[in-house]
C-alpha cells in the first residue's frame, strides 16, 4: 500500500528532525532542537535559508561549548547562581500556574457582558440565624411558595413585597436598578446574564440564603461617570415638617446654582457628605452597582458635562449632582481592552473558576491519591493534640498516619497538624477555622506546592524556558570571566594588540565636531536656529536647555556625524537635523575642522574599536581551545535536509 505524499513527507521530516545534528563532548543535539533555536532568531520567511542555517550553526555550537564548559566548572552550583536562578524561576512560574484557556474564557465572557447593562429585580429569603447554610425546611418552603406565585402570573412587585427580606423592598419592591459586569458577585451575575428581558430565574441558593432575579430590561452599557454632589442629609426619624425644610433648602441651593453660583463653594458650605464636601463636592469616578440605584440613575441621566440635576431624594437625603466627565465603555475587542478586563477578572472571585479547573487538572497530572482515613478520627486526633490533650485510646490515627500522596510525596497527619497550628485562625479574625476547611486547605496547598516545585516534570514549555534561562545565565557568567572582563581590564594586552594591528586603525575623511543629541525635534530646531545665527555663543545658550540636550565633542568619521556629507561638510557648518523614528529624538552637529586626508589613529582615538577587536580575538582563541577539548562532529546530511 502506498502512503499519501503529504503523509510520507511528514514522516520523513519528523524522522529527520529527531536525528542528531551534531555531537560535542558526550552530548547530542537534535535537528529539532537546532531548528527551534534558529526559528527564534530568523522567523519565517527566510531567504538564503541554507546559508543562514550554516552560519548560525557555528554560533550555536560555540554557545553550546561555552555553556558546557561553565557546567563542568560548576558555575550552576555556585550560591550566587542558584539564588539568581531561583528568583528567575519564581518570576516565570506564575505564568504557568493558571489554566490559561479557562482564564481567557472568563476574560472574553466579562468583556461581552461589559457591553450591556441589565435592570434587575430581586427577591431574597435569608437562612435563619443558626441554620448556617443548611436547607431549612421553612426557608426552602418559603422560596418555593414565592416561585410558584410568580409562575402563576402574580406580579414580581407583589411577590417581592410579600416574601423578600431585603430591608429596602418596601421602597423599591426589590428593584436594584441597572447592573453590569463586576457589579454583583459572580454567582449572581451568571444567573442574571442568562435571563432574557422580562424573565425571572428559578430559586438560586447562595451562602446567605435563596434568591430569585428578574431581568426588567437591557441597554447598551453606559460606562463610568464622575460627578460632584451636594447632599442635604435627612436624619433618621425626621418628621414631615423637618423634611419639608430640608427640601426647601435643597431647592434654594438649586436656584442659586441656576443663577450661576459656584457649585464647589456651595458644596463646601452646605453638603453633609463630609468626604466630597472637602473636595468641593467632587466624588471618585464610579460605575453601576456602586451607589443607590436612584442616585446612579440621576447621574447617568445627565447628558453632558457641567449639567446639573434638580434636587432628588434617596434614603440618604436630597442630592444635587453635577456631571464632571463620562468614560464610555470599551467596545473594541483589542489586546489593550482585554488586558484591562483581565486585571479585573484576576482580582475578582470569578478567577477561582479557572483556578479550580487548573487544580483538578493538577490532581490528575500528579497522580493524587487519597488514602482511606476516618475523617472523624482524624479530627479527634487533631483536636486533642492542638488542645494539648493525649489522643483518645483506640484512635487508629497517629502522627505517622498517611493521609494522601501527590507525585512521589506522601503527606502524614503530622504535616496536617503543623499546617493547622500555623493556619488555624480565619483571616478576618472571627475565630477558628472548621476542621473540614483546614483539611481541604492543607490538601490544596500541598498539591499546589508539589506541582510548583516539580513543574518541569509536567510542563514541557516551562521546562524549555527554564533551560534557556539557565543556559543564558551560564553563558553570561563564563563570557564575563573568560572574555569581556579580560578584554576590558587588560590594558597592556590592548596596547600590544593595537601595535600588532596598527594599520587597521586609520582615520578616513573626518572632522572635529560637537554632536548635539536632543530629546525631540522641536528642541533641536529651536537650538539649531540660534546656532545658525551666532555659533560663538553655543556653550552659554546650551545652559538654557538644561537636560533636554546632551553632547559629544571629539573627532569623528564624517559618516558618523548626523547630517554631515563629505561633499558639503566644511569648518563652521551646522548640519541638518536627523530624526530618530524609534523615540522621536533628534540630533545635529557643528563642525570645527575638516581632515580630508587619511591618517593614523592613536591608541586613545581607536581604543573603543581596539577593545572590541581584542575581545573578539580572545573569544576566537578560546573557542579553538574548547573545540580541541570537546570535539564537535556535524552531520552534514541532516543539516542539508532541515535547510530545505
Amino acid at each position: 500500500m502506498k502512503l499519501p505524499l503529504l503523509l510520507l513527507t511528514f514522516l520523513i521530516t519528523t524522522s529527520l528532525s529527531a536525528q542528531t545534528l551534531f555531537t560535542y563532548a558526550d552530548k547530542n543535539v537534535s535537528a529539532n532542537e537546532y531548528k527551534k533555536a534558529f526559528n527564534k532568531v530568523y522567523p519565517a520567511p527566510v531567504t538564503n535559508k541554507a546559508i543562514k542555517m550554516r552560519d548560525y550553526l557555528d554560533l550555536y555550537i560555540n554557545s553550546k561549548l561555552k555553556i558546557h564548559e561553565a557546567t563542568i566548572r560548576g558555575y550552576d552550583s555556585m550560591p550566587g547562581f542558584i539564588e539568581e536562578y531561583t528568583a528567575l524561576r519564581s518570576q516565570v512560574i506564575e505564568n504557568y500556574m493558571n489554566d490559561t484557556q479557562s482564564l481567557n474564557a472568563l476574560v472574553n465572557e466579562a468583556f461581552t457582558r461589559s457591553l450591556k447593562d441589565i435592570k434587575v429585580q430581586h427577591i431574597f429569603i435569608p437562612y435563619y440565624i443558626g441554620v448556617n447554610n443548611s436547607d431549612s425546611p421553612v426557608v426552602k418552603l418559603k422560596i418555593q411558595e414565592a416561585y410558584m406565585e410568580l409562575q402563576s402570573g402574580k406580579s414580581f412587585d407583589a411577590v417581592a413585597l410579600k416574601y423578600s427580606a431585603d430591608p429596602s423592598v418596601a421602597q423599591n419592591k426589590g428593584n436594584l436598578g441597572y447592573i453590569t459586569v463586576f457589579s454583583l458577585p459572580y454567582q449572581f451575575e451568571n444567573v442574571i446574564y442568562k435571563l432574557t428581558p422580562g424573565k425571572f430565574s428559578a430559586p438560586f441558593r447562595s451562602n446567605s440564603g435563596y434568591h430569585i432575579f428578574k431581568n426588567l430590561g437591557e441597554r447598551k452599557a453606559v460606562g463610568r461617570i464622575k460627578v460632584s454632589q451636594i447632599l442635604i442629609a435627612v436624619p433618621p426619624g425626621s418628621d414631615s415638617i423637618a423634611k419639608k425644610k430640608l427640601a426647601a433648602l435643597a431647592d434654594s441651593i438649586y436656584t442659586r446654582l441656576q443663577k450661576g453660583d459656584d457649585f464647589g463653594k456651595l458644596a463646601s458650605a452646605f453638603s453633609n457628605d463630609v468626604v466630597s464636601s472637602a473636595s468641593n463636592g467632587s466624588m471618585p469616578e464610579f460605575g453601576l452597582g456602586t451607589f443607590d440605584p436612584d442616585f446612579e440613575a440621576a447621574a447617568f441621566s445627565l447628558l453632558k458635562n457641567e449639567a446639573i440635576s434638580k434636587p432628588f431624594l434617596t434614603n440618604h437625603g436630597y442630592h444635587i449632582i453635577k456631571r464632571t466627565s463620562l468614560t464610555p465603555p470599551k467596545t473594541v475587542k483589542n489586546k489593550k481592552n482585554l488586558d484591562m478586563i483581565r486585571i479585573l477578572v484576576e482580582k475578582d472571585s470569578r478567577v477561582n473558576v479557572a483556578k479550580n479547573k487548573q487544580y483538578n487538572k493538577i490532581l490528575a497530572q500528579t497522580g493524587f491519591k487519597q488514602f482511606n482515613v476516618d475523617q472523624a478520627m482524624l479530627q479527634m486526633f487533631l483536636d486533642s493534640v492542638m488542645a494539648s490533650r493525649p489522643p483518645s485510646l483506640g484512635n487508629p490515627v497517629n502522627k505517622s498516619t498517611a493521609l494522601f500522596s501527590v507525585g512521589l510525596s506522601t503527606m502524614i497527619a503530622n504535616d496536617l497538624l503543623t499546617y493547622s497550628i500555623a493556619n488555624r485562625y480565619k483571616a478576618d479574625g472571627s475565630g477558628l477555622k472548621p476542621f473540614n476547611e483546614l483539611n481541604e486547605e492543607f490538601k490544596r496547598n500541598s498539591v499546589m506546592d508539589y506541582y510548583r516545585a516539580h513543574l518541569e516534570e509536567y510542563n514541557e514549555e516551562f521546562k524549555m524556558q527554564m533551560k534557556e534561562l539557565k543556559d543564558g545565565n551560564l553563558f553570561f557568567d563564563i563570557m564575563m570571566r573568560e572574555v569581556w572582563s579580560n578584554a576590558q581590564s587588560d590594558t597592556a594586552g590592548q596596547r600590544a594588540f593595537y601595535e600588532q594591528n596598527k594599520t587597521k586603525y586609520k582615520w578616513n575623511y573626518s572632522a572635529d565636531a560637537v554632536i548635539f543629541y536632543c530629546g525631540d525635534s522641536v528642541t533641536a530646531k529651536s537650538f539649531r536656529n540660534i546656532l545658525v545665527k551666532d555659533k560663538t555663543k553655543w556653550r552659554s545658550v546650551l545652559e538654557n536647555y538644561s537636560d533636554k540636550i546632551t553632547l559629544d565633542s571629539s573627532r569623528f568619521e564624517i559618516t558618523k556625524i548626523p547630517g554631515a556629507q563629505k561633499a558639503t561638510a566644511k569648518a563652521g557648518t551646522v548640519t541638518n537635523i536627523v530624526k530618530n523614528k524609534d523615540d522621536n529624538s533628534a540630533s545635529f552637529a557643528m563642525i570645527f575642522k575638516i581632515y580630508p586626508m587619511p591618517g593614523q589613529k592613536t591608541f586613545a582615538d581607536s581604543r573603543g574599536d581596539v577593545v572590541s577587536d581584542f575581545q573578539d580575538a580572545i573569544d576566537k582563541k578560546w573557542i579553538a581551545e574548547l573545540k580541541k577539548k570537546y570535539p564537535v562532529k556535524v552531520n552534514e546530511e541532516v543539516l542539508k535536509s532541515i535547510a530545505k
